[in-house]
């Protein structure tokens, strides 16, 4: 399928049907240029089987395919050109120490600038599950990190969403759905949020619950966390009590009527705060909060656990 690999580093979450491009597209094409196609497809599987070698993740490989196709394409048919362009990546690494050992492998002139505006569309919605501390399960733990992870890649806030890739096909449904929520607001989300991940305020916590780790998907109603407001979730919770009384656990969530937050230890916060300010960090302290809650539907990994474990 000469076409999927490259169309796959792009689209997200974003429902593409790529075996009807693919045949759209192949079925049209002489010989020679299939063949230039098949040569794209095994590169970048090549790519991508020597970057999990090396012991990349996933967002990693996308980056180096990222780079091949928009980048390096001319340079691909060199010997030894996955193993030199895998071998620019690092640990811990910069864009702009990638770019540097780039330019200095193939002597390009790319800048991380340009670089990082590609990447930021494909961050901004790549959910990344490696420092889970179980991703088989639903834990405190790993609500913590999901909502670490919404927070730095800058998710935004549109009412009744959940985690998902905000397109323009959900955003006509949410216009539909909720006229004056997000009606009210549609010049800002359409500048600002459109082909980003959204959530709710409690969208961002059902968004973890019905995570599947194994496809990166956020599929409605999954994992036995039901569909329901943060006052519902206040209520159905069996362990809550009044803000003063908060023990030191990450993954408690933090309420007031009608909102409800993820604490996420050390005294912060991360909510979705609303439209035009999207996934925050937040302090604890203050007079917002009025009580906290174990989290209905996930388990709680107790400090020993975690650190013998």
């Amino acid at each position: 399928m000469p076409i999927v690999a490259v169309v796959s580093i792009f689209n997200g979450d974003i429902n593409i049907d790529t075996d009807r491009l693919q045949t759209m597209v192949v079925e049209n094409l002489s010989a020679e240029e299939k063949a230039k196609l098949q040569f794209v497809e095994d590169t970048m599987y090549a790519i991508e089987d020597e970057m999990a070698a090396a012991g990349f993740d996933d967002q990693r490989v996308k980056e180096a395919q990222v780079l091949y196709v928009l980048a390096l394409s001319d340079y691909a048919a060199e010997d030894g050109f996955v193993s030199k362009l895998v071998g620019c990546f690092a640990e811990d690494q910069t864009d702009e120490q990638l770019i540097a050992a780039v330019n200095a492998a193939f002597g390009t002139t790319l800048t991380a600038e340009d670089f990082g505006k590609v990447m930021n569309s494909i961050r901004a919605v790549y959910i990344d599950t490696s420092g889970y501390t179980d991703p088989t399960t639903k834990n405190n733990l790993d609500l913590v990190q999901w909502a670490i992870e919404a927070e730095k890649a800058g998710w935004g806030y549109v009412w009744g969403t959940y985690g998902e890739v905000f397109d323009q096909s959900l955003f006509d449904y949410k216009l539909e759905q909720y006229p004056d929520e997000v009606g009210g607001y549609a010049d800002f989300i359409r500048a600002n949020w459109l082909g980003s991940r959204t959530a709710d305020c409690v969208g961002l916590i059902k968004g973890y619950g019905w995570l599947n780790p194994d496809t990166h998907q956020v599929e409605y109603g999954t994992n036995g966390m039901p569909d329901i407001g943060a006052d519902t979730m206040y209520e159905y919770a069996s362990e809550k009590g009044t803000i003063d009384t908060i023990p030191e656990i990450p993954g408690l969530a933090v309420w007031h009527e009608g909102h409800i937050g993820i604490y996420i230890g050390g005294g912060e916060v991360i909510e979705t705060m609303g439209t035009q300010y999207g996934v925050v960090k937040t302090q604890l302290s203050g007079n917002r909060w009025t009580h906290w809650l174990k989290v209905p539907y996930i388990t709680y990994i107790e400090e020993t656990e975690e650190t013998t474990g």
